[in-house]
């Protein structure tokens, strides 16, 4: 039987996708490439761990989770140093949630990127 083997890629909606991306370029640091996407290539190597994972979920229509009721998708990002980032983006005034998250599969934080949206 076919079957799917992982996630190809995350696709968002923006009111703005230049200025948007450019957002996701300067305050996390994302590689963007000529096409204006980005491509994450996961390799043993790249994860402090020794492996690198991809979460697919869906959560109820009704979450909070996700912060305002009109957006449909949420971006998480491993980052290297979550502390430093979080502290790098209050300097540069973005909005960075007060509260932090800490379980088995790592330590989690919360911004809003350049149109609003929850970011993980």
């Amino acid at each position: 039987m076919a079957k799917v083997t992982g996630l190809g890629g995350v696709f968002v909606r923006a009111r703005d996708p230049k200025q948007l991306t450019a957002w996701y370029a300067e305050h996390l640091g994302l590689p963007v490439t000529e096409w204006g996407g980005v491509v994450f290539v996961w390799e043993q190597c790249a994860a402090p761990e020794g492996c690198g994972c991809t979460v697919w979920s869906l959560s109820p229509a009704n979450s909070d989770y996700f912060g305002e009721r009109e957006q449909a998708v949420m971006l998480n990002f491993r980052v290297d140093d979550l502390d430093e980032l979080l502290t790098q983006l209050e300097a540069k005034g973005v909005w960075v949630d007060p509260k932090r998250q800490e379980e088995e599969n790592g330590r989690f934080a919360w911004i809003r990127d350049g149109e609003g949206n929850r970011v993980e």
